[in-house]
């Protein structure tokens, strides 16, 4: 009888911590983002370039970017969607690459390389250029090709892989990046139906993930993360903040400037 109470406290201790932790958060950003209100439907939105990015001609030297804006409507409420810019040096356009949920997944130049996501402005997560960024886009090109969700159909938009999985891929895949995506990045997680363990998408740490249902994450560049269907909760020591579902990042800004 006494170890089916202690269980009973135990249980109830992990549903509290589990309301508190994953979901009061994401209820208090439900009510905060619905204030802002969002698009009616795709095509109301805006799609245009943000501006952010300065064009090719201004801008001779190689370059990588990779951006991360809300997704549409409702769904903004706890996730991003997320992208890679390249451009090689004296290069006149840029290459965008991003995962979309109809057709064949990877798409190139499907939309402007800064463009609004679902009227959501881009909030830059990694950026490099010069010399190193042309070492880097062989590297990445490599990792497009070679992403294993690229035929029809392979795009699962819950808990992945969709498009901050593609992008977590091609970051494991050039450890040199240093990179990573926000904790709203839903998908990022997501590191195959077979595997169990993999480097963070930073490949500073390590993580263990049950395809992105639930798992663990510690790194350098991540801190420490838990992810609860896709929702993340964690701890940024290097650059102090926490995270919070629905919110992301509350703390010190990450560094984006890898040189």
């Amino acid at each position: 009888m006494a170890s089916q109470i202690t269980m009973k406290k135990f249980l109830r201790r992990i549903i509290l911590v589990v309301l508190f932790v994953f979901l009061a958060p994401l209820a208090v950003h439900a009510l905060v983002y619905s204030q802002i209100g969002w698009p009616k439907n795709w095509r109301a939105a805006n799609w245009a370039s943000s501006g952010v990015l300065p064009s090719p001609a201004q801008h001779e030297e190689a370059m990588v970017r990779i951006y991360s804006a809300r997704t549409g409507r409702w769904r903004g409420i706890f996730a991003v969607h997320s992208w890679i810019v390249i451009k090689r040096r004296s290069e006149n356009q840029y290459h965008r690459f991003d995962v979309l949920g109809w057709g064949s997944p990877v798409r190139h130049n499907e939309f402007p390389p800064d463009g609004y996501w679902y009227s959501s402005k881009p909030e830059l997560q990694y950026q490099v250029s010069g010399s190193n960024a042309s070492a880097l886009i062989p590297k990445i090109e490599n990792a497009i090709r070679n992403y294993p969700h690229n035929k029809h159909g392979s795009y699962v938009l819950w808990p992945g892989p969709n498009s901050n999985s593609f992008i977590a891929f091609v970051m494991r895949s050039v450890p040199e990046l240093h990179a990573t995506l926000p904790a709203t990045a839903i998908g990022k997680d997501f590191i195959g139906y077979n595997n169990w363990i993999s480097p963070t998408p930073s490949n500073t740490g390590w993580q263990i993930s049950f395809m992105g249902y639930a798992g663990i994450s510690a790194g350098l560049v991540e801190g420490l993360e838990i992810n609860l269907l896709g929702l993340v909760a964690g701890i940024d020591f290097i650059n102090p903040a926490i995270k919070l579902p629905g919110f992301g990042r509350i703390g010190f800004p990450r560094p984006t400037r890898f040189e």
